[in-house]
């Protein structure tokens, strides 16, 4: 079986359906058990799109746009603090169209996934403060 990049498989086919690997997109996408589905981008994408890019060093990443700039994006993970702002659009390989979760379709522009990246997204600094007090708290009580 001959492996391909996730480049060659959008060229190739338009969609790439997979598991995803990590958290930083919880409590949207769970690791190893939900699907995500990925489509090829057709111009600038807007706030609140999870496109699929390929950082420098190589490393694929899945994360949200929270704000659109002239030359680039300001991205995060929906488990996430830290804010990106280096990605550009020749780093953007796709862009998230739906979520398969318990066998159900839940696509992006659905109002549920709509009202969900509202209410994630638009209290950004009540998120980050409870992202990090919940990771201090989780390594204090470690040791």
């Amino acid at each position: 079986m001959n492996k391909s990049t996730f480049e060659e498989e959008l060229n190739r086919t338009g969609k790439l359906v997979y598991t995803n690997v990590g958290d930083s997109m919880k409590p949207l996408i769970r690791q190893g058990k939900d699907l995500i589905i990925i489509e090829k981008v057709s111009g600038r994408l807007k706030k609140y799109d999870v496109p699929l890019y390929k950082r420098d060093s190589g490393k694929y990443v899945l994360h949200r746009i929270l704000k659109v700039r002239e030359n680039g994006y300001v991205i995060c993970g929906d488990n996430r603090w830290q804010k990106e702002y280096d990605i550009t659009d020749r780093h953007i390989i796709g862009v998230l169209t739906a979520v398969v979760r318990n066998g159900k379709t839940i696509p992006t522009d659905s109002f549920k996934y709509r009202l969900y990246v509202h209410l994630w997204c638009d209290f950004f600094p009540v998120r980050a403060f409870i992202i990090r007090a919940h990771n201090f708290l989780k390594r204090r009580f470690k040791k």
